[in-house]
This record gives C-alpha cells, structure tokens and sequence, in this order.
C-alpha cells in the first residue's frame, strides 16, 4: 500500500504540475481527494483526478478557470473541468427535496467540514498538492488497512440513496467488507426516489468488477434483488450463485464483461432476461446481447451451440464463458464465425421462395443442417 508522502505526490505527477503553477499564486491549500488518491494509496491505476481548491471565492474561482479554458460542468457546484482533472470548490450540500438533485449548495472554506458530504471514509482523505500533506478526518487510511467500507455521518448519508449501491460497487470492486453500523444504516435506507438511470449506471460498474461475489453477498443483505429488481432470492442459492461468479470470471472475454452478471444471474434466479432488463431500462445492446441464450440451464447441446451461431459466432456470445463450451465452438468452427454461412439466399430463391419466406427459409435450412451434424 502506497502511503509515504512523497510517493504520493509523485504518483500524481506530471497530471497535477501545471495545476500547481497556475494555483499557487491564488492559494497553498489545494487537495486531490476522492477515489483517485483512494486508488494511488491501493495501488491501482486511476484515471480522473479531482482537486478541491480553498481560499478563493467562487466569482474569482470562476473568473480564473475561465482564464485556463477549464469548461465548468457543473456550475451551481463549482465544478470544472481541466483535460482529465475536475477542479472544484469545497462545498456543503443540505437535502431540501426528493431526488439526487434536491440538495442545496453552500460553499465552505473548511476541510473537516466540506470532507463530511463524502459517502465513505475512505473517499475522503485530502493531499494537499504543494507540499503533500494528508488530512485524514474520518479514519480512512485504516479504512484501506482493513479493508472495510464505513460512513462517515449518519444522517448526511442517508441524503442520498445511491450511496448504498456504490457501497455494494466498492464492496465488488476493492473485495471489502462494509462495516455493520454502515451495512445497518444502508438497510434502513428508502430507495424509491432513485430513478431507473441513476440504478443502471451503478449496476453497469458493479458488472465490470472484480470481486462480484461480494457484490453479489451484499445484495442479497440488503435486499437489494426485491428492492430494484422484484425478484425474490433464495438465500439458499447464495453459494452455489456467488461460486458460479468465481468459477466463471476467469473465462469471460473484456468485452462480454458487462452481460457476465446478468447471464448468470437470470439462471440461477429462474427469471427471464429480458424481464430483468425491462425493470432496470438497460441499453438496448444489453437486450441484444442476450437474447439468444437458453437460460433455462447453463448446460448447453452442439446442437443448441450451433442454432445460436446461426446468429451470432460465439466468441461474441455472453455464454462462451462456460464450462467447455469456447473450446467446442472452436472445434465446431463456430467460434470466430456464424454457422450455415454456406447456405445462401441465391438458392432459396432458385427454390422458388420470395420476400419474407427468403430469411426464414435460410433460417429453417441451417437448423436442418445443424441437426444433421449436431442433433
């Protein structure tokens, strides 16, 4: 775990040196806080930075972000955006009214009290970026230690519901257990004001993680299946669900990564796809994506393997990831191609067939093959 000083500071460098030139003359408290310095500290690779900037009001913080080009995202919170840092004023947000956007907006010039609008202590943490200072309020460094998720105020965390689906994200993401007074208070939490959207985007970052077995766990303690998908989960199906995770991840290709969690979890639920995406307004590529699997059983025929690459070859197939099946595709050579590509509309025609009958009569011919040589 990277926690020394200067090997923090250097592992924002060369992102931050330009910054620094163009703030040290307005400020000398300036900090990278967020999952960025969360992530330098765990090691991983980071990809946005976020600087939260103190001692300038906003009309001047405005006026000098203009100055730099900085294109301001979100104005009414004093945020900009500067290549690939977000640059913001430090702030307090008061709950007013329902929905993500019912907050109020106070600027604050204090670090202990603008870090309170954190979700988890572990986000918290600031670096000041000219000399690299760590200010740690709320005890997330032992957070990272121990590999635990915990929030930092009671009632200003349970302003916004979606905190309790990033909880479950990082859970997946970091393998971190959430700690019983966070996990007790993100039971109590109402969350019928998040809407469809704001669901989906945090499913989607559940999807692509790394422990999803611990995601999975979370879900079912916070009931999450029945809260957002209505879909009643045995706790009897946790183990053998959560070891089909583990056992499968290792097989899945980057870029069926997505549709992984959703695969398996239609099976071992009983429940539809489809009906599954419906209910979270998924992308329509996710219904694309999985329209063409049996669910009714992970344990899938050459016949069965065949008719699916009729449509699609399956190395694009979210399936694939399953036992034997990458290594029977590639010796059906439906792998990297669709099957009965030999079978063409120029001989249904010759046969006769017009119009619509043309396709479903290519269609009808390439099961007939693929039960010759599979049923």
């Amino acid at each position: 775990m990277n926690t020394s000083k200067q090997s923090l500071l250097v592992s924002f460098s060369p992102h931050i040196d330009n910054i620094k030139e163009i703030l040290k003359a307005h400020t000398s408290r300036a900090y990278i806080t967020g999952g960025a310095l969360r992530d330098v500290i765990l090691q991983r690779d980071i990809c946005d930075i976020d600087i939260e900037v103190y001692d300038i009001a906003p009309k001047k913080f405005d006026a000098l972000m203009q100055s730099i080009g900085a294109k301001g995202v979100g104005k009414s919170f004093f945020v900009y955006k500067y290549g690939n840092i977000d640059l913001s004023l430090p702030r307090l947000e008061r709950k007013v009214s329902l929905g993500h956007s019912g907050f109020e907006i106070d600027w604050c010039n204090d670090e202990k009290e603008a870090s309170k609008r954190r979700d988890f202590s572990m986000n918290a943490m600031m670096l000041n970026i000219f000399d690299g200072m760590l200010l740690d309020f709320w005890g997330g460094m032992d957070a990272l230690h121990s590999k635990s998720i915990s929030l930092i105020d009671k009632e200003r965390f349970k302003e916004d519901s979606l905190r309790v689906l990033r909880g479950v994200r990082f859970s997946a993401c970091f393998g971190f257990k959430i700690e019983p007074k966070t996990l007790s208070v993100m039971q109590s939490i109402d969350m019928s004001d998040l809407s469809k959207t704001r669901i989906f985007w945090e499913f989607e970052k559940l999807f692509r993680a790394d422990f999803l077995h611990y995601g999975l766990f979370y879900m079912y303690k916070l009931n999450l299946f029945k809260k957002l998908l209505h879909v009643k989960a045995q706790n009897r199906l946790f183990l053998p669900l959560a070891l089909a995770m583990q056992r499968y991840l290792k097989n899945v290709d980057s870029s069926l990564r997505d549709y992984y969690f959703l695969y398996i979890l239609s099976h071992y639920l009983h429940c539809l796809p489809e009906s599954l995406l419906q209910r979270l307004e998924a992308p329509r590529r996710y219904f694309r994506a999985l329209e063409h699997v049996p669910f009714e059983t992970l344990h899938v025929s050459d016949f069965e393997l065949a008719v699916i690459a009729i449509d699609i070859p399956l190395k694009d197939w979210v399936g694939v990831c399953v036992g034997d099946i990458k290594k029977r595709a590639q010796a059906m050579g439906v792998y990297s191609k669709k099957f009965g590509s030999d079978i063409t509309s120029d001989e249904v025609i010759k046969d006769g067939f017009v119009a619509n009958d043309i396709a479903q009569e290519i269609r009808r011919r390439k099961i007939e093959k693929a039960k010759k040589l599979f049923g």
